[in-house]
């Protein structure tokens, strides 16, 4: 039955990312191939071609992405098998108003054709078992008596579908626990168990409230001779004390329901009353003092106790690998990251890790960032030195019109993004135009690297800088555009955002691709988010030779420091300077450490920076 769901889903959806994995994932889907070797196709179709932004709609879109990916020569053929099982059915689905039968049928064709595997058919897989039976009879009960309803909205039929199977039970018939049984209260009244457990003991479920009566008063009811409301709080009294009675009761409830907390049974607070609790020494505490011990059990689970050999509480990580797996290349931005949380940079370069991108992922912040200064690039590339063109505005914004092209299919996406790039236009040719009397050449998306010595070995520092400006008087501007806020003054100059300073460094070493080594006069931020104002440039430190000394003595120590074999990765050593976001927090339990009791230190030694 839940397979059927899906696949409805998946084509109502025109092969959308999330329906599209949840059908094609399920443990009956395996289109004709062994489905271990599906669930691998399947796999690499995810991470090649449904990471990231959606594609576009169809199976014509999902082959068009899986061109542009690695696998195309493997994903090609099998994305083109998959449409031509779903063609008829999508088809079908398409067309404004069909007979519910003729739809069923479609339905159930792709449900097969896609459950079919090298050894059995599609019809031996999905109609086997219990559930397969009881969904046989539903279906063919659909296609007789679908004949009856007017004909089917396509777009529709997806959710008549759920609709209708939704109040189909299958009640597995063997197999069961021979000494266990789930039973409703009237079941359980009719019934003796040694051990009763009875659940749900909150307010509102046991005993449920009353039902607001919306026709009849209460003195109405009792005139036409109809018990009250309040008759069914009265048989779950009867059915509690009835299953109260059993040789040995368990009395379980829910502390949160939702996420809200729940108020207890008022069953549950007469008995808590009566015997004061399990210390009480109540004669009847003895029958509520498994509780306690149940409880501390559960307890014990989420915090084990320091001091055992094998159980400890929970520590920030600083895993020590040996020096020679150690990273000796990193990007000034991963610099950053080195001195604000270290294990971020051993999951990357020591364990090789990368995250994932979102499946059907909407384009986000840094996204718009990335595009920004792809558009940036192109125009300086295109009017690298002397005064700007008197349409340079016109240029700008056709060249933003068509690096976000694409996002016209996000109509909410784009009416947000399109004003902030035409103010970011705006800013940024007013005050390019203000600057170019004092430029001799404008260099953008340069890259560079400079190595050095430290511990014994050499470390390559590399970087890619978003503009290099020679200025009139033979000095270097070194410029990183944000789109987001931009580190502070405090941080640049305390070394915790060493980007533009270490830029710095590798431009007066003449490190950089194409440009000339010299003195560098000027660090700046540039801010184009595009808000009020729509940009703003702001100087990373007042004496750029002095931040890059700095840059270049801190980075030494750092590689020193790490060279040391007793040194550990430790996972956010300064929270106060913590990175706002690491694709590793999770990796590295920060929630567990930080919020769970652990002392904070880990057993790598030392504090990673």
């Amino acid at each position: 039955g839940v397979f059927l769901r899906l696949v409805a889903g998946m084509i109502a959806a025109d092969m959308a990312p999330v329906p599209l994995l949840a059908t094609l994932k399920h443990p009956l889907a395996a289109g004709g191939m062994n489905p271990g070797r599906f669930r691998r196709r399947v796999r690499q179709f995810e991470i090649g071609v449904l990471r990231g932004p959606r594609p576009a709609s169809g199976f014509a879109g999902l082959a068009a992405a899986a061109a542009a990916s690695d696998g195309a020569g493997e994903l090609g053929p099998w994305i083109a098998a998959l449409a031509g099982l779903a063609d008829p059915f999508a088809a079908l689905l398409s067309r404004p108003a069909q007979k519910l039968p003729l739809q069923v049928e479609a339905h159930v064709r792709l449900a097969e054709a896609l459950a079919a595997s090298e050894d059995n058919t599609g019809a031996e897989r999905l109609w086997a078992g219990e559930a397969g039976e009881a969904l046989a009879a539903f279906v063919a009960e659909l296609v007789e008596s679908g004949s009856v309803l007017d004909d089917v909205d396509g777009a529709r039929y997806a959710s008549l579908f759920d609709e209708l199977l939704a109040g189909r039970v299958v009640r597995p018939r063997f197999g069961t626990h021979p000494r266990l049984a789930i039973l409703g209260p009237l079941e359980a009244r009719l019934q003796r168990y040694d051990v009763m457990i009875l659940g749900g003991l909150n307010e509102g479920t046991w005993p449920a409230d009353p039902a607001a009566d919306p026709w009849l008063s209460r003195p109405m009811r009792a005139d036409f001779g109809l018990p009250s409301p309040e008759r069914r709080i009265g048989q779950s009294a009867h059915d509690f004390s009835q299953a109260f009675c059993a040789d040995t009761v368990y009395l379980t409830r829910a502390a949160r329901v939702e996420g809200a907390p729940a108020v207890p049974s008022r069953w549950l607070t007469r008995l808590e009353y009566l015997t004061g609790g399990p210390d009480s020494g109540s004669p009847l505490s003895g029958r509520v003092a498994a509780r306690a011990t149940w409880l501390d059990w559960h307890r014990a689970l989420d915090q084990p106790q320091a001091g055992t050999d094998v159980l400890r509480g929970p520590v920030r990580p600083a895993p020590a690998p040996p020096v020679e797996a150690r990273p000796s290349r990193l990007s000034v931005t991963q610099i950053e990251t080195w001195m604000r949380d270290p294990y971020a940079i051993y999951a990357r370069h020591v364990l090789d890790l990368r995250a994932l991108n979102d499946i059907d992922a909407a384009p986000d912040a840094a996204d718009y960032g990335e595009r920004i200064h792809d558009v940036l690039d192109d125009f300086v590339r295109a009017h690298d030195i002397g005064t700007l063109p008197a349409d340079a505005l016109e240029r700008l914004l056709t060249l933003g019109e068509e690096r976000l092209a694409d996002l016209r299919a996000r109509p909410a996406v784009w009416a947000f993004w399109r004003p902030r790039f035409g103010r970011v236009a705006r800013w940024f040719v007013g005050h390019e135009g203000a600057r170019r009397g004092q430029l001799a050449q404008a260099v953008a998306e340069v890259t560079g690297k400079l190595t050095i010595e430290a511990a014994g070995r050499p470390f390559t520092v590399t970087a890619r800088a978003d503009r290099v400006d020679r200025l009139a008087d033979g000095t270097l501007a070194i410029i990183d555009y944000k789109t987001g806020a931009p580190p502070t003054k405090k941080e640049v100059e305390a070394g915790f955002a060493p980007q533009l300073p270490l830029e710095a460094a590798i431009a007066r070493a003449g490190g950089f691709e194409g440009v000339a080594p010299a003195e560098v006069s000027a660090l700046e931020y540039w801010r184009l988010n595009g808000g009020e104002p729509a940009g703003r440039a702001t100087p990373a430190g007042d004496d750029p030779a002095a931040l890059a000394d700095q840059a270049l003595l801190g980075l030494v120590r750092l590689v020193t420091r790490f060279a040391d074999p007793a040194t550990g990765y430790e996972s956010r050593p300064r929270p106060d300077m913590a990175p706002k976001y690491s694709d590793y927090e999770h990796l590295a339990r920060v929630l567990e450490w930080s919020a769970g009791g652990g002392d904070g230190n880990g057993d790598g030694g030392g504090d990673g920076a």
